[in-house]
């Protein structure tokens, strides 16, 4: 039996398989050792289990495992990548280039490193909220030091090209980093032919578990080296003190074999129901998709609908469908009145952006909940359009002109 509301916002967030929560279960009671407890078999158990997991993670990016440093988030690894290389580097140059699609974890932080002298380049994207090349090389000077472009993004699911970026940052010799939260798992990744020197993840977006990430710091070819901003103890190679969270990062582990070895089916099965749920969305009058036709996660849907207030269509369907109006962690701008700054920075105008819906399906989602929530969404937008005197007005005149025409 379905079971309600239809799960549609894993953009946001993803449930824990079950595989996972049963990987992780006995390190919460059997094996509760500190990794870093090196005197006795409870620390040497967890310790196994932490490298366990760094290496599976490693291999599933084409990484070396020490190359993997464990933090509480991808929010985290973001924090960490630039004011870490802002810092190690700034005797090199003070110049950082970024977009303005990224998510507020990047964008944030380059606002607090302009403040502490850093200069900051945010470059426009295209109409689908692709980063090129050119305009990236157009805004380098001999004082970059880091570009900082998302993989692929969380909002309207348009991959960014990586692979020419990375040429690019290698030719000149600044580094790349790339938040990869929504792209693990989801589309290869290999590390070394991208030529990606930092790369943020996280659990929670692969059927994992909150609270865990991890950042990649290549080293060698070059090495990166960063400054690390969490003091006491140094733990993972320096970079990121603290007890680590052992029951997550084997979570985190499994979580990313599971998403591997399942990518090229689920990626399959979820983007036909995508496509089959674009297609009936679509269906509306003057609706339309944000984000790039084809070049875009297989799993995302993001559409607009004129006259419809995206808050107002989530209240209406809170008992059906859940789905959402942008990026969680830009929730509190959403809630004030702000347009999303990823539609805007594609050319959608603030009232559009506030009528725009976002839809992650996943691994869990039947085609079942697709009809569904559907028809359930259509009917919704039909039902408020239909009590709208501003969108009966403004249909009258399209169609008097197409029939005076």
């Amino acid at each position: 039996m379905m079971k309600l509301p239809v799960y549609l916002d894993n953009h946001s967030t993803t449930p824990v398989d079950k595989r996972v929560v049963e990987a992780m279960l006995p390190y919460f009671t059997e094996h509760f050792g500190n990794a870093a407890s090196r005197h006795h078999s409870f620390g040497w158990q967890a310790e196994v289990a932490v490298e366990h997991a760094r290496k599976v993670l490693a291999r599933s990016v084409n990484a070396e495992p020490k190359e993997i440093i464990f933090t509480s988030g991808a929010t985290e690894a973001n924090n960490l990548a630039l004011k870490g290389i802002a810092e190690s580097l700034r005797g090199k140059g003070r110049h950082i280039i970024t977009s303005k699609t990224e998510h507020r974890s990047v964008l944030d932080v380059c606002g607090v490193l302009e403040k502490s002298g850093y200069r900051v380049t945010v470059v426009d994207v295209d109409r689908y909220g692709i980063v090129h090349p050119e305009t990236i090389r157009e805004a380098m000077t001999d004082e970059t030091i880091l570009v900082s472009v998302m993989m692929a993004n969380n909002e309207i699911g348009t991959l960014a090209p990586i692979s020419e970026i990375g040429r690019l940052c290698l030719e000149r010799g600044v580094l790349l980093h790339t938040d990869a939260t929504q792209s693990l798992g989801k589309i290869p990744i290999d590390v070394q032919a991208l030529n990606i020197h930092l790369m943020s993840m996280s659990a929670h977006k692969i059927y994992g578990p909150k609270g865990v990430g991890a950042l990649y710091v290549r080293a060698q070819n070059p090495r990166v080296q960063l400054t690390q901003q969490m003091d006491g103890g140094g733990h993972e190679r320096g970079m990121r003190s603290g007890t680590m969270n052992v029951p997550a990062i084997v979570g985190f582990g499994v979580a990313v074999e599971i998403a591997c070895e399942e990518m090229t089916k689920e990626s399959v099965r979820v983007g036909g129901l995508r496509d089959r749920l674009e297609k009936m969305l679509l269906s509306v009058d003057s609706a339309s998709r944000n984000g790039h036709p084809s070049n875009r996660l297989y799993n995302n849907l993001n559409v607009t609908f004129p006259y419809v207030r995206a808050d107002g269509l989530m209240a209406k369907l809170k008992k059906d469908a859940a789905f959402s109006s942008g990026s969680a962690c830009s929730s509190a701008d959403l809630e004030a009145g702000h347009a999303s700054h990823v539609l805007t920075a594609i050319g959608v105008d603030e009232d559009a952006a506030r009528n725009t819906i976002r839809i992650g399906l996943g691994r869990f989602t039947t085609q079942e909940e697709i009809d569904f929530a559907g028809a359930k969404i259509v009917e919704a937008v039909n039902n408020i359009r239909s009590q709208s005197p501003q969108y009966a007005i403004e249909n009258k005149e399209k169609n008097h002109g197409a029939v005076v025409s």
